[in-house]
């Protein structure tokens, strides 16, 4: 996604001149050229998340277009009072482009994880949260949403699904429907829970917008057995299923990150099968829910 994040915002400032990308000295060599054709609005601060969120807001008051970006830890967890206060409070447009997801950079150790950010970002009213599942996702949603008036969130991943949907900001995608269990799903999670219970007699829906949650989707599509699966802390999205499902009697499984610090190191697909969430742990987990 990062290749994709990188035309897709080249792309954006050449046809919107509001828009201005500061970098937390991350992904400075991808956007050379953006500095070289734009050097008025494309800027490293460097290593100083909180004031680049404040100066994000300033540019937002200003009418312009702020794209922020840096790795997830860091402009979630380090800027958080900012985004809460500068963005949420104030409800203004800007754009926060995280790359690394839960654990894609796991050989640089816990500091590097972020599988908190959903859940963290998700107490701030106003923040929407998407969660694309790979490039193309990415690409349909940040041109969906840029300038929709709202701090957004991106998500991105180094890892993505090879599924191809159409993806709508704020719907969920009706992957196959069944009688015997509700699945909800999110981002770049999609292709393994896909395999998982392709044969199986299940509904998957599909989510790359996680705030504003498409609730009526899931009541359509209710079932008294539903199983969420995130690729970020379990539990992170309950409240949302929870609020669209009051009055409704049911079973809830998670299946996601545990809340734990993940002390492995690795890539990503080693560290999904220590956790159960490759693809045969996952397979073994349906078919006992199911």
């Amino acid at each position: 996604m990062r290749k994709q994040f990188v035309t897709t915002i080249s792309e954006t400032m050449s046809q919107n001149k509001d828009l201005c990308l500061l970098l937390g000295d991350i992904g400075v060599f991808g956007f050379k050229k953006c500095f070289e054709d734009y050097p008025d609005r494309t800027y490293n601060i460097g290593i100083l998340e909180q004031s680049t969120i404040g100066l994000a807001a300033g540019m937002s008051k200003a009418s312009l277009i702020p794209v922020v970006h840096t790795i997830a830890p860091f402009i979630v967890e380090r800027a958080l009072e900012q985004l809460k206060t500068d963005f949420g409070y104030q409800n203004l447009n800007g754009n926060f482009i995280s790359i690394g997801n839960s654990y894609d950079y796991a050989g640089l150790g816990c500091t590097h994880h972020c599988p908190s950010d959903v859940a963290t970002l998700s107490v701030i009213p106003n923040m929407h949260i998407i969660s694309p599942g790979n490039s193309k996702e990415f690409d349909s949603l940040f041109s969906q949403t840029y300038n929709n008036g709202a701090p957004t969130y991106f998500r991105l991943s180094e890892y993505e699904h090879s599924l191809d949907f159409k993806v709508t900001f704020g719907k969920a995608n009706v992957i196959k429907e069944g009688t015997k269990a509700l699945i909800v799903c999110y981002g770049n999670m999609l292709e393994p829970v896909y395999e998982a219970v392709k044969d199986l007699d299940v509904t998957l829906l599909y989510y790359s917008t996680i705030t504003p949650f498409d609730g009526e989707t899931l009541k359509k599509h209710f079932n008294n057995n539903i199983i969420i699966c995130e690729p970020f802390y379990e539990g992170s999205t309950n409240y949302f299923v929870n609020k669209a499902l009051e009055g409704f009697l049911y079973k809830l499984t998670n299946i996601g990150i545990p809340r734990e610090f993940i002390l492995y190191y690795g890539k990503k697909p080693q560290i999904d099968k220590l956790l159960g969430l490759d693809i045969d742990s996952l397979k073994n987990k349906f078919n006992k829910l199911v």
